[in-house]
């Protein structure tokens, strides 16, 4: 194990941001398989890939270990990500603010071309919240803790009140019944059973058709469930960890991470498993503003974020020893490639599951989807290990870069190259 007090090298911080967004890609590939699998305990389809029993244990292990976590590791990395660009552009001598604005736009550019593809798509969202946080960029760092705090446990507050004022839900009802509208004119869809018998039997471009209306859904639910304070307060906790580079000097800050893993697995064990139990049982109280429902929106406030940090902490100190340095760097060529990486897994999920690719829509349980987001992300890191030998960046890391500077980035890799002039 490291024993010496000296800075973490840049590149060795690069690396370990990298090996956790490519950890973090699995649990969100993960998560999301259960949407793009369309898998329905309730349905009781009779299928080889559907384990009845253990398909609802490993649901139950789904909600308590992966539900929130990972989408909110990805949130902390890209606040840390946005404070790394600032403190990069004043050392070069350029403008960062207007650099990293560039980059949001092109982001939010790539995100409606990735919603066209699925409506489940995080980057438009993302990008819309990163023009929020540069706005916090001049506050103190004890005002951007509080203020993170706040914002991770206002939905707690945000769901009391819509239960008491239903009103409050106005806004998702009229985003919910505009995507209804443009969905039956474009697609004739209007029902549940009419929808899944559309997304057996649709060809490719009626599903485009499909995902026009999917903006409204998908914005309609986040701001039912209150997404935009969770992801604002992880991207103020990234942001800070970034500005007072926490992480740069990771031996000095080891009693933190150690208090972080201990309190974040003592509150966000138990916690979880709550949110999993509330999850698992009252699913619908949750949608209809019942107690149950307001239940569920505290376990999921006071335990996924912890439990969240325990699992970056835990990672910290890992990569500070031998073997969690090398397992660690085995994946950090897969986040590297994260952008590239979330966006096959769209594709792969509407080919394997949708009638239009091999049509196995409801008929793979939790269990094997889950064997099967395992097996891609090995494909992932392999493929990603490969490309990165003789490629700069993945396929739409290179796009979004070369829009972002109004100039081609070289894709092959040169030796004279150096990333250090760009931020």
């Amino acid at each position: 194990m490291t024993t010496n007090n000296t800075p973490i090298k840049t590149h060795e911080r690069e690396i370990f941001l990298d090996a956790l967004r490519g950890f973090a890609i699995l649990g969100i590939f993960i998560a999301n398989l259960g949407s793009f699998s369309f898998f329905d305990e309730s349905a009781k389809i009779s299928s080889a890939w559907i384990l009845e029993g253990w398909d609802n244990t490993m649901t139950f292990l789904h909600h308590m270990f992966i539900e929130g976590k990972f989408y909110t590791i990805f949130s902390l990395l890209f606040g840390w990500g946005i404070a790394l660009q600032l403190k990069r552009g004043a050392e070069i001598g350029v403008n960062p603010v207007s650099t990293i604005r560039r980059r949001l736009y092109f982001m939010l550019l790539l995100g409606a071309m990735h919603l066209l593809i699925w409506m489940g798509d995080i980057v438009f969202f993302y990008a819309l919240i990163g023009f929020i946080l540069l706005l916090f960029r001049k506050f103190s760092n004890k005002t951007i803790l509080i203020t993170s705090v706040l914002l991770i446990l206002s939905p707690i507050v945000l769901y009391g009140l819509k239960m008491l004022f239903p009103v409050l839900t106005f806004p998702t009802q009229i985003l919910y019944q505009t995507g209804n509208t443009i969905r039956e004119q474009l697609t004739e869809i209007d029902g549940k059973v009419k929808r899944m018998e559309f997304m057996q039997h649709a060809g490719w471009f009626d599903h485009l058709k499909r995902n026009m209306a999917g903006f409204f859904y998908r914005y309609g639910y986040l701001l039912f469930v209150s997404r935009i304070p969770k992801v604002l307060g992880m991207f103020l906790i990234g942001y800070l960890i970034g500005r007072t580079d926490f992480y740069k000097n990771v031996q000095q800050n080891k009693k933190i991470i150690y208090w972080v893993i201990g309190l974040g697995l003592l509150i966000g064990l138990p916690a979880n498993y709550q949110l999993a139990f509330y999850m698992s049982n009252f699913e619908d109280d949750y949608f209809d503003l019942k107690i149950n429902g307001w239940f569920e929106t505290i376990f999921y406030a006071i335990g996924v974020v912890p439990l969240a940090l325990a699992y970056v902490g835990l990672l910290m100190m890992s990569f500070q020893t031998t073997i969690g340095h090398k397992v660690l760097l085995l994946i950090s060529p897969v986040g590297k490639m994260a952008f590239t990486n979330y966006i096959f897994h769209s594709l792969i999920g509407n080919f394997v599951f949708l009638g239009a690719g091999m049509g196995y829509m409801g008929q793979i349980g939790t269990v094997y989807y889950t064997l099967f987001g395992f097996f891609i992300w090995i494909v992932q890191i392999i493929g990603s290990t490969i490309w990165l030998k003789y490629f700069n960046f993945g396929p739409i890391e290179w796009v979004w870069r070369s829009l972002t500077y109004a100039k081609k980035q070289p894709m092959l890799k040169l030796k004279n190259y150096n990333e250090k002039t760009k931020l």
